[in-house]
Protein backbone atom coordinates (compact mmCIF):
# COMPACT_ATOMS: atom_id res chain seq x y z
CA UNK A 1 0.00 0.00 0.00
CA UNK A 2 1.25 3.51 -1.00
CA UNK A 3 1.81 5.68 2.21
CA UNK A 4 0.91 9.42 1.59
CA UNK A 5 3.04 12.41 2.75
CA UNK A 6 2.39 13.23 6.36
CA UNK A 7 1.72 16.95 5.01
CA UNK A 8 -0.77 15.70 2.66
CA UNK A 9 -3.08 13.82 5.24
CA UNK A 10 -6.11 15.83 6.84
CA UNK A 11 -6.25 15.55 10.42
CA UNK A 12 -9.56 15.25 12.14
CA UNK A 13 -10.33 18.24 14.54
CA UNK A 14 -9.40 17.33 18.38
CA UNK A 15 -7.79 18.68 21.29
CA UNK A 16 -8.28 20.97 23.61
CA UNK A 17 -7.22 24.00 21.97
CA UNK A 18 -9.74 22.74 18.85
CA UNK A 19 -12.84 22.13 21.30
CA UNK A 20 -12.29 25.46 22.96
CA UNK A 21 -12.41 27.32 19.89
CA UNK A 22 -15.56 25.46 18.50
CA UNK A 23 -17.50 26.23 21.89
CA UNK A 24 -16.31 30.06 21.79
CA UNK A 25 -17.62 30.16 18.57
CA UNK A 26 -21.14 27.99 19.20
CA UNK A 27 -21.31 30.39 21.81
CA UNK A 28 -20.96 33.81 20.60
CA UNK A 29 -22.63 32.69 17.40
CA UNK A 30 -19.32 33.91 15.18
CA UNK A 31 -18.43 32.88 11.97
CA UNK A 32 -15.20 31.75 9.98
CA UNK A 33 -13.71 31.30 7.13
CA UNK A 34 -12.73 28.10 8.09
CA UNK A 35 -16.16 26.72 8.39
CA UNK A 36 -18.12 28.52 6.40
CA UNK A 37 -15.67 27.69 3.19
CA UNK A 38 -15.11 24.30 4.95
CA UNK A 39 -11.08 24.62 4.55
CA UNK A 40 -9.25 21.36 5.09
CA UNK A 41 -7.01 22.82 6.86
CA UNK A 42 -9.47 24.08 10.00
CA UNK A 43 -8.78 21.37 12.75
CA UNK A 44 -4.27 22.32 12.60
CA UNK A 45 -5.47 25.96 12.57
CA UNK A 46 -8.35 25.81 15.45
CA UNK A 47 -6.02 23.21 17.38
CA UNK A 48 -3.42 26.07 17.15
CA UNK A 49 -5.83 28.45 18.91
CA UNK A 50 -6.23 30.35 15.95
CA UNK A 51 -9.14 31.10 12.92
CA UNK A 52 -10.06 33.62 10.79
CA UNK A 53 -13.24 35.58 11.59
CA UNK A 54 -15.91 36.23 8.88
CA UNK A 55 -17.73 39.14 9.31
CA UNK A 56 -21.48 39.59 7.95
CA UNK A 57 -22.96 36.96 8.85
CA UNK A 58 -22.50 33.69 6.96
CA UNK A 59 -24.34 34.18 3.96
CA UNK A 60 -22.94 36.06 0.66
CA UNK A 61 -24.40 38.02 -2.00
CA UNK A 62 -22.55 36.46 -4.93
CA UNK A 63 -21.91 33.11 -5.72
CA UNK A 64 -18.53 33.27 -7.03
CA UNK A 65 -17.41 29.48 -8.61
CA UNK A 66 -14.13 28.76 -6.69
CA UNK A 67 -15.91 29.23 -3.26
CA UNK A 68 -17.86 27.44 -1.15
CA UNK A 69 -19.33 30.30 1.29
CA UNK A 70 -22.94 29.74 1.46
CA UNK A 71 -24.75 32.38 -0.76
CA UNK A 72 -28.78 33.33 -1.37
CA UNK A 73 -30.93 36.13 0.89
CA UNK A 74 -28.70 37.49 3.61
CA UNK A 75 -30.28 37.96 7.37
CA UNK A 76 -29.42 41.44 9.51
CA UNK A 77 -26.28 42.16 11.23
CA UNK A 78 -25.54 40.91 14.46
CA UNK A 79 -25.11 44.05 16.46
CA UNK A 80 -22.67 43.13 18.80
CA UNK A 81 -20.41 41.35 16.22
CA UNK A 82 -17.67 43.64 16.41
CA UNK A 83 -17.75 43.73 20.80
CA UNK A 84 -18.10 39.57 20.55
CA UNK A 85 -15.16 39.37 18.13
CA UNK A 86 -13.01 41.09 20.59
CA UNK A 87 -14.03 39.07 23.16
CA UNK A 88 -13.42 35.88 21.57
CA UNK A 89 -9.63 37.73 20.78
CA UNK A 90 -9.19 38.32 24.23
CA UNK A 91 -10.87 35.12 25.13
CA UNK A 92 -8.06 32.85 22.84
CA UNK A 93 -5.06 35.14 23.71
CA UNK A 94 -4.32 36.39 20.50
CA UNK A 95 -1.39 38.14 19.61
CA UNK A 96 -2.44 38.40 15.74
CA UNK A 97 -6.17 38.26 13.93
CA UNK A 98 -7.22 38.02 10.71
CA UNK A 99 -10.69 39.60 9.81
CA UNK A 100 -12.68 38.99 6.77
CA UNK A 101 -16.48 39.09 5.64
CA UNK A 102 -18.93 37.51 3.03
CA UNK A 103 -19.55 39.82 0.45
CA UNK A 104 -22.98 42.29 1.44
CA UNK A 105 -24.14 43.85 -1.74
CA UNK A 106 -27.29 44.74 0.31
CA UNK A 107 -25.51 47.05 2.70
CA UNK A 108 -25.05 50.92 1.50
CA UNK A 109 -21.00 50.80 2.55
CA UNK A 110 -20.88 46.80 1.51
CA UNK A 111 -20.05 46.84 5.76
CA UNK A 112 -17.34 48.88 6.11
CA UNK A 113 -18.27 50.31 9.08
CA UNK A 114 -18.48 46.87 10.61
CA UNK A 115 -15.04 46.37 10.06
CA UNK A 116 -14.02 50.00 11.49
CA UNK A 117 -16.36 49.28 14.72
CA UNK A 118 -14.29 45.24 14.47
CA UNK A 119 -11.12 47.00 14.48
CA UNK A 120 -11.75 49.28 17.08
CA UNK A 121 -13.73 47.21 19.12
CA UNK A 122 -10.43 44.40 19.24
CA UNK A 123 -8.02 47.36 19.82
CA UNK A 124 -10.28 48.45 23.26
CA UNK A 125 -9.51 44.91 24.72
CA UNK A 126 -5.97 44.41 22.79
CA UNK A 127 -3.94 47.31 22.01
CA UNK A 128 -0.93 44.33 21.44
CA UNK A 129 -2.82 42.41 18.74
CA UNK A 130 -1.68 42.80 15.05
CA UNK A 131 -4.81 42.56 12.90
CA UNK A 132 -4.86 42.10 8.98
CA UNK A 133 -8.12 42.72 7.73
CA UNK A 134 -8.74 41.27 4.34
CA UNK A 135 -11.71 43.41 2.55
CA UNK A 136 -14.40 42.75 0.25
CA UNK A 137 -14.68 45.35 -3.12
CA UNK A 138 -17.17 47.48 -1.51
Amino acid sequence: MRRHPDWLKVRIGSGENYSKVKTLLRSTKLHTICEEAKCPNIAECFGSGTAVFLLLGDTCTRHCRYCNVSHGPTGPLNDTEPEDVAESVRTLGLKYVVVTSVTRDDLLDGGASVFSKTVRAIRQVNCDCHIEVLIPDF
